[in-house]
Parts: structure tokens; C-alpha cells; sequence
């Protein structure tokens, strides 16, 4: 490893989970580079890391899709001793009207940073999967194991893609690979100087339920009212951004510890709870004070009606632990998302 402090490289260190692991990696002795074309971040995330952390921080502004702006980077970084793949495009809508943009952008700027990776010697890669890859499953909860199913979008398809790529370059590579499957990242830092960008963000239900409480949004759809669950809407695994962020500093240390039992190893980051729509609500209420002005909408095309992760082996394996529970996430985003507010 380069000098006392491991050196790695984050990419899309300016977006959401990017982020918030960049905190937790510098409160770990990590010593952070960040890579983010900030073609759907802000720059300005780099001070509010900086504030957060009192760690310098600096983004170099560079699209992996192009090979040797990137491999520039490498060369001027140094040793390089692991690597953290988030840069990707996220949004399902967007991926099913413009597929190639998506295939495009998330599997080539993957070739090349394990191209790269190859060429300058990078032990240690954990990339940023999802959930996602496991499609309209019945398989409650899911594990590790639950058979991928069909995608729902070209998005979903550039992750379970994604992992393939990785799990073939590992046999022939030198590197050790974590997959970090997550299931619904929601909150903020507890700061509040550090959450998701919800200027844009209108399908994730943490920052629609904030928006509505702000005004930003008329009202709050709840999409579906007679799901077989246990008040009738839809159930997800909501898990608070720094726990995802731990997560991808234990899995660093899990592969730089030499612990990992194969080349490529996968593991799923949620609670183990499902939480209703409803149930979410309810949550916000309680700790913002705040009537939520919601309605019943017809179900979208498309939803599932209920996962939730099964996370022993996350938990077993890299010592990780879930710190923050339901309320934490929606009081943190309530706090992050009114301090935006009035910045604008």
C-alpha cells in the first residue's frame, strides 16, 4: 500500500451514495481521489464533503468513457490501491426511452476502469450494483442466491451486465472484486450539509415525501391501494445512505485484509425490513410535525409489489451493522432537503 493511508480511487464521488462514502472512507484513513464528470452531480459537493470530514477534497472532472483522459489520471494519481465504481446514469424512465446512452455509458466507462485497473496494478474493485438486478422476483427475502431474473430496464440491464463483465474479468484477472448489491438508499447525512440532489428526483419516495412537506410537489401519489401487503401498498427495504456508505469501506477492508473466499464475491446491502408506503409516511410525520398532503393514485406499470433484502452475509462477513433505522433516514432527508430549500 502507498505511504500509511490506503489510496483509492472513488468514481462519481459527487453523486449520492459517492458521496457520503467518501466521508466514511476519509473517517476511516482512507486517503480519497474522486473522478465525477458532474454530468448528473453538483462540484459543489466537493466543500460540503470538505466541511463534513475537515479533509480537503478535490474532484477531477473526467468522463471514464474516454480511456485516455482517464488513464491520465492514473498515471498523475500514483499507486492506486482499490477502486469504488458508482459512476453510473440511474434513472429507469430515462433508460427506457434512450437504452443505448445507458449501454454506453455505464458498460464502457466499466471496461475501462478494468482495463486500467489491469494495466497500473489496482488490487481491489467493489462496484456499485443494485437490487435491481433481480427483476420481478417472488423469492421473499432475497439472498444472494434468489435467481436473477429478467430486467425491467435497460438500466437494471447495464448492472446484472455489469456484474457479468466482472465476474468473467476476474478469472483471468489478478484483482478481487466485491459486488454490492443495494436495495433503497434513502436519507442524509446527519449534518445536513450532505443528501440526494431532489431537484430532479421525483420517483424515489423519500424525496417525494420531503418535496410534497416543502410544496414542491402538489401531493404525494401512493400508487396503489389493494397490493397483497399488509395495509395495501407497496413494500421496500429502505436503508439509511451513511450505513450503505460503511458498507463500501468494510468491503475495501474485507479484500485488503485478504478475507475474501473467491475472486468476486457478492453481497446484498439492506436492512431485512419491509416498509410499506404507508409505513413511511407515518415515519415522516412523526418526526417532521409535518402533515403530508397524500392521495391514492392507480398502480404504476412496472412496480413490485414487495422485496426486501435477506443481509446475514453482508453482516457475517464484512462486520457491517445497520445503525439507522426508518426514522433516522426521514428525519435526516426532512433536515437536508429544507436546508436546500432555503439555499435556493
Amino acid at each position: 500500500m502507498s505511504g500509511t493511508k490506503p489510496k483509492i480511487l472513488v468514481t462519481g464521488g459527487c453523486g449520492y451514495i459517492g458521496s457520503h462514502t467518501v466521508v466514511d472512507l476519509l473517517e476511516n484513513n482512507f486517503e480519497v481521489i474522486i473522478v465525477d464528470s458532474n454530468l448528473r452531480s453538483k462540484p459543489e459537493t466537493t466543500s460540503r464533503i470538505s466541511k463534513i470530514s475537515g479533509h480537503p477534497v478535490v474532484n477531477h472532472k473526467i468522463d471514464l468513457c474516454n480511456k485516455e483522459a482517464t488513464r491520465q489520471l492514473f498515471k498523475e494519481a500514483g499507486k492506486i490501491d482499490g477502486i469504488i465504481h458508482f459512476a453510473a446514469l440511474k434513472s429507469v424512465p430515462e433508460s427506457v426511452e434512450k437504452p443505448l446512452l445507458y449501454y454506453n455509458n455505464n458498460l464502457g466507462s466499466l471496461v475501462n476502469l478494468l482495463e486500467l485497473s489491469a494495466e497500473f496494478g489496482v488490487k481491489d474493485f467493489v462496484f456499485s450494483s443494485s437490487c435491481s438486478v433481480y427483476g420481478n422476483t417472488t423469492e421473499l427475502p432475497v439472498t444472494e442466491q434468489t435467481p436473477i431474473a429478467t430486467a425491467e430496464s435497460p438500466y437494471a440491464r447495464t448492472k446484472q451486465i455489469g456484474e457479468d463483465i466482472i465476474r468473467d474479468f476476474s478469472k483471468v484477472s489478478e484483482s478481487r472484486f466485491v459486488l454490492l448489491r443495494y436495495f433503497n438508499p434513502a436519507g442524509a447525512h446527519e449534518s445536513g450539509e450532505l443528501g440526494e440532489d431532489t431537484t430532479d428526483v421525483i420517483t424515489a419516495v423519500v424525496p417525494r415525501i420531503t418535496g410534497t412537506a416543502l410544496g414542491k410537489f402538489k401531493e404525494f401519489a401512493v400508487f396503489g391501494s389493494d397490493y397483497d401487503t399488509r395495509d395495501g401498498t407497496c413494500i421496500r427495504d429502505y436503508i439509511h445512505v451513511m450505513d450503505i456508505a460503511n458498507a463500501h469501506t468494510k468491503a475495501l477492508q474485507y479484500l485488503m485484509e485478504g478475507r475474501n473466499e473467491s475472486k468476486c464475491e457478492v453481497f446484498n446491502l439492506g436492512t431485512g425490513n419491509g416498509v410499506t408506503v404507508l409505513e413511511a409516511i407515518q415515519s415522516f410525520e412523526k418526526v417532521s410535525g409535518v402533515k403530508l398532503n397524500w392521495k391514492f393514485s392507480p398502480r404504476r406499470a412496472g412496480d413490485v409489489v414487495s422485496i426486501y433484502a435477506n443481509n446475514n452475509k453482508a453482516v457475517s462477513k464484512l462486520g457491517w451493522q445497520i445503525k439507522r433505522d426508518l426514522d433516522t433516514m426521514l428525519r435526516t432527508a426532512w433536515l437536508w432537503d429544507k436546508k436546500m430549500s432555503a439555499r435556493l
